[in-house]
């Protein structure tokens, strides 16, 4: 487990660096009113959903999310970001090779050699959050980090609340949980899929992710005691409550004042931006997987990179 528990501790300074980098790459983002597309594969698509749901938020103009392979060609966008941290998945390279010529493209790439690089009308490389492990952690959220500072956001205190989350104690012993049901709000439903992602790849643990609003419409059927339900952001009235009823766990990522806090339901409280909050849900994924003799460097039925014949 050298590479994966290095490359989750490294998040707060890779996010500080991107906030440096932020400034020397405004030509080759999303300008205010452009009309923006963000594409993706597997966790780098969740980061690209999140990113739309906050440059809406703040009044950027229209962004969509898409999974690569999934892009309506023919749609008409401003620009368009990919995120990749190979620059070699097949689902990207062959888009940005569609898009040649017809839209502007940049790349967020971890690999400044990659073929995606070449591709891509212009790219912001991030060579110093690349990673070793499969499993993708911090290059997506500094990738995310990235576009966040871009927006304004502040990083500064974002990896502030990232020291904490690598050091601070887990809401809740894995070992004790069969299940758990990761739920987002707005930009979080991105977190919550991303959080589900992980321990399914690090741990091959039955991990879910739904809006929050949607989870009472059927999957809070599944919810049960020895189960867990971890929220991202806001939640509706009363969720807390009617998970408690199941007998399940609840951990919650609550907006406090001007700042975020982690509780597991009634106990005690953490400062924590959501996205801090998926380190914490990375180290559970990483924590899963040692309670199951596995080891998360190794995933089973996955490379680095999804290179297609």
């Amino acid at each position: 487990m050298a590479y994966v528990h290095a490359e989750i501790a490294s998040q707060p300074d890779c996010w500080r660096e991107a906030a440096r980098l932020a400034p020397t790459v405004v030509d080759r983002l999303p300008r205010p009113g452009e009309r923006v597309a963000v594409v993706g594969c597997g966790t780098s698509w969740f980061m690209a959903m999140a990113y739309a749901g906050l440059r809406e938020r703040a009044g950027q103009g229209e962004t969509d999310a898409f999974q690569a392979s999934e892009f309506p060609i023919g749609r008409r966008y401003d620009r368009l970001i990919a995120i990749t941290r190979s620059g070699t998945t097949t689902e990207v390279l062959d888009l940005l090779a569609a898009l040649r010529g017809q839209v502007p493209t940049t790349v967020l790439v971890g690999d400044p050699a990659s073929p995606a690089v070449e591709l891509a009308g212009s790219a912001v490389t991030l060579p110093f959050a690349d990673e070793r492990s499969v499993v993708q952690t911090r290059f997506a959220t500094t990738a995310l980090a990235l576009l966040r500072a871009h927006l304004g956001d502040d990083l500064g205190r974002l990896a502030a609340d990232a020291e904490v989350a690598v050091r601070a104690p887990l809401p809740i012993d894995p070992a004790t949980i069969e299940q758990v049901t990761f739920l987002g709000c707005g930009w979080t439903v991105g977190l919550a899929q991303e959080a589900a992602l992980k321990c399914r790849e690090a741990a091959t643990f039955w991990a879910e992710a739904y809006p929050a609003m949607d989870y009472r419409h059927g999957p809070i059927s599944i919810a049960a005691p020895g189960r867990l339900v971890w929220a991202f952001g806001g939640i509706p009235d009363g969720l807390p409550e009617d998970v408690s009823a199941t007998g399940a766990a609840f951990v919650h990522s609550r907006t406090h004042g001007s700042r975020t806090v982690l509780t597991k339901w009634a106990a005690g409280r953490t400062p924590v931006d959501p996205m801090a909050d998926l380190i914490l849900a990375q180290r559970f994924a990483v924590a899963l997987a040692t309670s199951r003799g596995l080891d998360p460097d190794a995933p089973r039925h996955l490379t680095r990179s999804v290179v297609l014949a």
